[in-house]
């Protein structure tokens, strides 16, 4: 159980568990039916945990934390299999694995994107700058080709990963921070979420609004995701509420989601897109019914601190958390019950959690400036503490492969970790200036997305840690969330600087935006499943749903809340 707050939670690949971070510095792995704790509380990182996320295998996960490094961590044992990933000189924010597993992504405070290579941690290209202030969010473009990212300044922009250029954005519609940003299944769309209470759909390829300003929530909006088919949207607020929206009207069709007493930290769907998982400051983990949105899980009490990352294991069967508590859970998405942890290990607030491609593992970020991998049954670390970063691991994320971890830190550089033995195979990547705040790998598992502090985006090569595309400049601040689309061609980024920016993965270019409307700080932004829509969150209450090929604002949504990080 998580003794701090919950910053993120996700569903492992096949739904059967969950994987959460916390302020607690751990990173825990649930059975998504029973509610139990199957592994954890995974202790390494030394600081929050603000993002984790499952490997496509469901074996590992990724976490990224306020130490600065970046976590791998077995989601069977709880093990640190990767880590801790250095290469960020400050807190990573976001992390996810490319869709082959091969890479990672990280975003971080230090205003970098990088890309890791997850089998041996080193930085594939040089961190992506462009945006000017913290990358809150950076998510792979399905085919691994392009990464977006959200960040502070407001911004959301969209990455080659080869070439680090901006092909889509700086992405202007947002007026505050974007704090996370997802691209849709196809990945023709990018959905942001920002401090300025709304969210947004972009069109990934033009950087057009094709959806948004979303209103509805009255405070920030922290995390996004599409539903499997790319025709929801769910958004997690700090007005302690979800709502699940259509994502080309903007209606809300679902929600609010009343039960939790705190900010809502993350949110994510399961698999099967029936569930909906969510992560928040009162500690707890809660499920949904993504239809009628009553509890279909009692809140899972494991945690007792906020709860800052959470996803899904592959079967969508589990969620593992990671808190402010220092530990990871492991609950059963289903029940709600704990199904293995809490994992300690972690002596710090642990900021990012993911469960590996295989769902056995999980990886897990911290404070503490480590990264984890843990068996995600057992909770025992069976790699790590990954040790290297010398400030927060922000985020961090499994390669498609499950082979290796990347991690986004605190003191700007991104690292690629081999899962299994720990050991630095790529990196530190340490072209980046500021705190690495998002990071995850291209669907092929070949490049490593990275958002910063610095205010840019850069795409690395997962294998040898060189530049490929970037820095992408365009964002006048941090850039707090990156993500690639689905076909990996694209990448979205949200920033501080109100904006969303959609860039040609390979090129650099912006494709898209900068998409404004916000009025807020930029929470997160990501593509839509099928590649056409980017949602963007921000502190303004809002959410924006974006076409991409027109690059036009779809729909507008108010409601109210702040999404720390967002698991698709």
């Amino acid at each position: 159980m998580h003794t701090g707050p919950v910053l993120s939670v996700a569903f492992s690949p096949d739904g059967k568990r969950i994987v959460s971070g916390s302020q607690d510095c751990t990173v825990c792995v649930w059975d998504a039916e029973s509610g139990e704790m199957v592994t954890g509380p995974m202790n390494g990182h030394t600081d929050w945990v603000n993002s984790v996320a499952f490997s496509p295998d469901g074996k590992q996960i990724v976490s990224g934390s306020n130490d600065t490094t970046i976590c791998v961590w077995d989601a069977g044992s709880g093990e640190i299999i990767t880590g801790p990933i250095n290469g960020h000189t400050r807190s990573v924010n976001s992390v996810a694995f490319s869709p082959d597993g091969k890479q990672i992504v990280s975003g971080s405070d230090d205003h970098t994107v990088c890309v890791w290579n997850a089998e041996n941690g080193e930085m594939v290209t040089d961190p992506f700058k462009g945006h000017t202030k913290c990358v809150r969010s950076v998510a792979f473009s399905p085919d691994s080709k392009q990464i977006v990212s959200g960040s502070e300044d407001h911004t959301v922009h969209v990455w080659d990963v080869d070439s680090a250029e901006v092909v889509s954005g700086p992405l202007r519609v947002h007026t505050n921070g974007v704090c996370s940003v997802v691209f849709s299944p196809d990945g023709k769309w990018i959905a942001s979420g920002s401090w300025d209470k709304t969210v947004c759909v972009w069109n990934a390829k033009s950087g057009e609004i094709v959806a948004g300003p979303f209103n509805g929530h009255t405070k920030s909006v922290n995390s996004v995701a599409f539903s499997p088919d790319g025709k929801q949207i769910v958004s997690g607020s700090d007005d302690n509420t979800m709502c699940v929206w259509d994502a080309e009207t903007g209606v809300v069709v679902a929600g609010p989601f009343n039960g939790h007493s705190g900010w809502v930290c993350s949110v994510a769907f399961s698999p099967d897109g029936k569930w909906i998982v969510s992560g928040s400051v009162d500690t707890t983990v809660c499920m949904w019914n993504a239809g009628t949105g009553k509890v279909v899980a009692d809140v899972f009490g494991g945690h007792t601190d906020q709860v800052r990352s959470v996803a899904f294991s592959p079967d969508g069967k589990w969620i593992v958390s990671g808190s402010w508590d220092k530990t990871v859970c492991v609950w059963n998405a289903k029940s709600g019950e704990i199904v293995a942890g809490p994992f300690n290990g972690h002596t710090k607030s642990v900021n990012s959690v993911a469960f590996s491609p295989d769902g056995k593992q999980i990886v897990s970020g911290s404070d503490d400036n480590t990264v984890c991998v843990w068996d995600a049954e057992t909770g025992v670390v069976v790699a790590g503490p990954f040790n290297g970063h010398s400030g927060w691991v922000c985020s961090v994320a499994f390669s498609p492969n499950g082979k290796q971890v990347v991690s986004g830190s605190w003191d700007t550089t991104v690292r690629v970790w081999d899962a299994k033995s720990g050991e630095v195979v790529c990196g530190p990547f340490n072209d980046h200036t500021s705190y690495v705040s998002s990071v995850k790998f291209s669907p092929n598992g070949k490049q490593i997305v990275s958002g910063s502090w610095d205010s840019t985006v850069r795409v690395w090569d997962a294998k040898n840690g060189e530049v490929v595309a970037g820095p992408f400049h365009g964002h006048t601040d941090s850039v707090w969330s990156v993500a690639f689309s689905p076909d990996g061609k694209q990448i979205v980024s949200g920033s501080t600087d109100k904006t969303v920016c959609v860039w040609d993965a390979e090129s650099g270019k912006v494709v898209g935006g900068p998409f404004s409307g916000h009025t807020s700080f930029f929470e997160s932004v990501v593509f839509s499943p099928d590649g056409k829509w980017i949602a963007s969150d921000f502190d303004d209450n809002t959410v924006l749903l974006w076409d991409i090929e027109s690059g036009k604002l779809h729909s507008h949504l108010m409601r109210g809340g702040s999404i720390q990080d967002s698991v698709l």
